[in-house]
């Protein structure tokens, strides 16, 4: 079987090799194609999600929570659901499994179509209320657009693979501002992959669509830029400016830290699992009626918790300028861990890693002040690897979740404390399952798994 897999590697590579020295014109388009498609995508699905949330809170200032989440919780289900249904069935949930079946060879739908609907569908669900991310709907409209670059230059299957990993990781990139975190990720996860031509395929790509985004960005599709400026140009982009300090002992924190955060991450791969399972049981094939109750239910949890626990992105912030108590972390936890697992088993159309992020900074900051309390010390990476951390042990991607995390503070410093802590994660949830939350969600969907 080894040999088999060997082999067909190495035929794909040589396919691959051949094609960029006889069509290198195709390969550059296809390249250039795809990671600005990517980083549109990418930024047109960030900025829609920002003004429908503004939509929101506008709304809310003139009617009762309690009338108004619930409604538009349920609506936005309703119609997201109506436009996957109706159009683009594979658009249906986060994304990143439906392209990795499409790299493991199973018969996944691709396209143009899907991409676009995925970026609607999901501006309407997340903007909605439904408290997932954007960049699980990006690797998907990465990989499609990418899969329909191929399709038109008309490249051969073994490139089209490759393009549709670098579309992945290109739209990691351009949501994140993470070209690094993204190249690792089609490498890590999506492809399987370390061959010299691939690897370099890949990184032009994602680090293309990064700049792309941040050009797109600065042009007035995303009010938040700050990634390039007109008269200054390219800028390091950084979502927080922590003070950081590294000590020795804290390796052993960190690593405390890591055994936790996989027990914590398995369990959350397990909830969100079984809800799937438990969905597709009571619900079968019925998505909008799927989305719609789920929209509803988020919106009531919602309307009766204070108004900060409405946004993913200002909660991260309140865990990261640590204006909370050990209390609040552990409700911010708690709320977001039903609530994100829930609205990822309804099927509605966003990413994970976002939840998963802030999951992980919740975490390190309770535990960092109940090791405080009890030692006097705490490391002042504790939040950020805790980030890191989580998404470790769910994706089982460590060199991925350490640079998606590092991404926030382009602070060299952090890696290290980081790569403890997500390693230590990784390895602590692979004792229980070696499978990432993806692979298990493909085999869900195909039957092959039951919870």
């Amino acid at each position: 079987m080894m040999k088999n897999q060997n082999s067909i590697q190495k035929r794909s590579s040589a396919s691959i090799k051949k094609l960029v020295q006889k069509k290198w014109l195709i390969v550059i388009f296809s390249l250039i194609f795809t990671g600005l498609g990517a980083a549109l995508t990418g930024i047109l699905f960030k900025s829609g999600i920002y003004k429908l949330e503004n939509y929101r809170s506008i709304i809310l200032t003139y009617t009762p929570r309690g009338v108004v989440l619930p409604l538009l919780g349920g609506l936005g289900g309703l119609i997201s659901g109506s436009l996957i249904t109706s159009f683009a069935p594979a658009a249906k949930g986060a994304g990143v499994s439906q392209i990795i079946a499409y790299l493991r060879h199973k018969p996944v739908p691709m396209g143009l179509k899907v991409g676009i609907i995925k970026l609607f569908a999901g501006i309407i669900a997340i903007g909605s209320g439904f408290p997932l991310g954007p960049e699980g709907p990006a690797v998907q409209m990465g990989g499609s657009v990418a899969w329909q670059m191929a399709k038109w230059f008309k490249a051969p299957i073994a490139f089209r693979r490759v393009i549709v990993a670098a579309g992945g990781g290109a739209g990691i990139a351009a949501v994140f501002s993470a070209p690094i975190g993204g190249f690792i990720y089609a490498i890590e996860e999506l492809l399987n992959s370390a061959k010299p031509v691939v690897l370099l395929l890949i990184a032009v790509t994602t680090f293309w669509a990064d700049s792309c985004a941040d050009v797109l960005q600065a042009i007035g599709l995303d009010q938040k830029a700050g990634g390039f400026i007109y008269n200054l140009g390219f800028q390091v982009e950084r979502a927080y400016t922590p003070i950081i300090k590294f000590f020795p002992i804290d390796f052993l924190y960190l690593i405390g830290l890591g055994v936790l955060l996989g027990c914590l991450a398995e369990m959350y791969c397990q909830y969100v699992l079984k809800m799937q399972v438990c969905g597709n049981r009571w619900f079968k094939n019925k998505t909008i009626l799927r989305m719609t109750l789920s929209g509803f239910l988020l919106g009531t949890m919602y309307s009766i918790i204070p108004e900060s626990f409405h946004n993913i992105e200002g909660l991260q912030k309140i865990i990261v300028n640590e204006n909370s108590d050990f209390t609040l972390a552990i409700c911010i936890f708690c709320i977001l861990f039903f609530s994100s697992g829930l609205a990822a088993a309804s099927g509605a159309p966003g990413g994970l890693f976002y939840p998963m992020l802030t999951l992980g900074g919740a975490i390190g900051l309770a535990t960092g002040i109940t090791v405080e309390s009890f030692t006097g010390h705490v490391p002042t990476t504790y939040i950020f690897a805790g980030m890191g951390g989580f998404v470790a042990g769910c994706s089982r991607t460590p060199l991925t979740a350490m640079f998606l995390a590092f991404a926030l503070t382009k602070n060299l410093l952090i890696l290290k404390p980081l790569l403890i802590t997500c390693i230590a994660s990784f390895l602590t949830a692979r004792i229980f399952n070696e499978h990432s939350i993806y692979e298990r969600q493909i085999e869900i969907e195909q039957g092959e798994l039951v919870i």
